[in-house]
């Protein structure tokens, strides 16, 4: 039974903090905040040592391992509020800038950057660009488009002899703060609270809905045929004390002898209160599951869960008779248990 009643300390060696590429490919548009979020330290600090002049930015990204060059332009987006409907809109930019060139000020010296591809009329959607949620979760290199595209966003708004609309010009503004150190780390925070304020809660409810499948597709393949895997269901005689009705767990189990295991799963990359909750809670259900005979499984992970909801996740561990992480790896080690305590001797089940 110890092997499967994990303490935080042990669920962290094989815990997964960001959310798994299986899912996020599943997820479509929904999966683009996530992928931004577990590269925006690399962004911010590719932002903070690229000072030598306006380009340095692209020889530190041929470096860097964690952004890819669609991935870098797409929090650059993000960033300027200007997605691929609005940037959609400008060219060709021989309209703003009638030579083809950027004249632009920047650490106090004057600079050019002569547009290469958007200049002329082009396609600058979300997809052309290669930062629609697919792209970003694949290797795609540097374009030229993509170097216009970025080099505006940076520079934009301190560029002279220009005639860009003044609700765009104002919003390319990020190269204004390369090597700015806290001011870049405060204006990036603050602009992706604001994003995660208006898309987390759709975000996360989708990618939960996605975990929960993950974990029943990969029990299913895990167990025999025999096995029953449920989403959303109860189990026998585990009732909500205050509706009077059998208690939802995310997961249900069932073994061809009828041991039932109820499974909840919570896997969070920034942080919200759903594990709260379910902390709160888990000392009763514990009890409650145990009670009625039956078997109570955590699967936590996530940064947020693991790093920053340590009190809940470890009372989780505390009141859970297997506790994994949201891999196909511990998805083998959750079915494990189920097959072990299926056995005659198989852990006091």
């Amino acid at each position: 039974m110890e092997k499967y009643q994990r303490t935080l300390a042990e669920l962290r060696t094989s815990s997964v903090l960001h959310w798994p590429t299986d899912i996020l490919l599943e997820a479509g548009e929904t999966s683009v905040l996530p992928v931004l979020l577990q590269t925006q330290e690399a962004f911010i600090s590719l932002l903070k040592i690229a000072n030598k002049d306006p380009s340095a930015w692209k020889n530190v990204l041929d470096s860097n391992t964690e952004l890819t060059g669609p991935r870098f332009l797409k929090h650059l987006m993000v960033l300027t509020d200007l997605g691929g409907e609005a940037l959609n809109k400008l060219p060709p930019l021989s309209n703003h800038f009638p030579d083809g060139i950027m004249r632009f000020t920047w650490n106090g010296k004057e600079h050019e950057y002569k547009f290469t591809v958007i200049q002329e009329k082009c396609a600058l959607g979300n997809s052309s660009l290669k930062v629609d949620a697919k792209s970003l979760l694949k290797s795609n290199s540097l374009t030229a488009k993509m170097v216009d595209v970025a080099m505006l966003l940076m520079f934009g708004s301190t560029s002279t002899d220009d005639a860009l609309p003044v609700e765009i010009k104002e919003k390319c503004c990020v190269g204004a703060l390369m090597s700015a150190g806290a001011d870049l780390d405060q204006f990036v925070r603050e602009n992706y609270l604001r994003v995660s304020r208006q898309t987390g809660g759709a975000t996360s409810n989708a990618l939960g809905q996605l975990a929960q499948n993950f974990v029943v597709k990969r029990l299913k393949n895990a167990l025999p045929a025999t096995w029953e895997v449920i989403r959303n269901s109860t189990l026998p005689g585990v009732v909500h004390k205050d509706l009077g009705e059998g208690t939802n767990f995310d997961v249900v189990v069932k073994s061809p002898s009828a041991k039932y295991f109820g499974i909840e799963v919570s896997f969070q990359v920034t942080t919200n209160s759903t594990i709260e909750r379910k902390a709160r809670a888990a000392r009763e259900m514990h009890a409650a599951v145990s009670k009625a005979g039956h078997k109570l499984c955590y699967v936590i992970g996530g940064a947020g869960n693991i790093n920053i909801r340590v009190n809940a996740s470890e009372t989780l561990c505390t009141y859970s008779h297997c506790t994994v992480s949201l891999s196909a790896e511990e998805m083998r080690v959750l079915a494990e248990f189920f097959l072990r305590c299926e056995e005659p001797e198989g852990l006091g089940c």
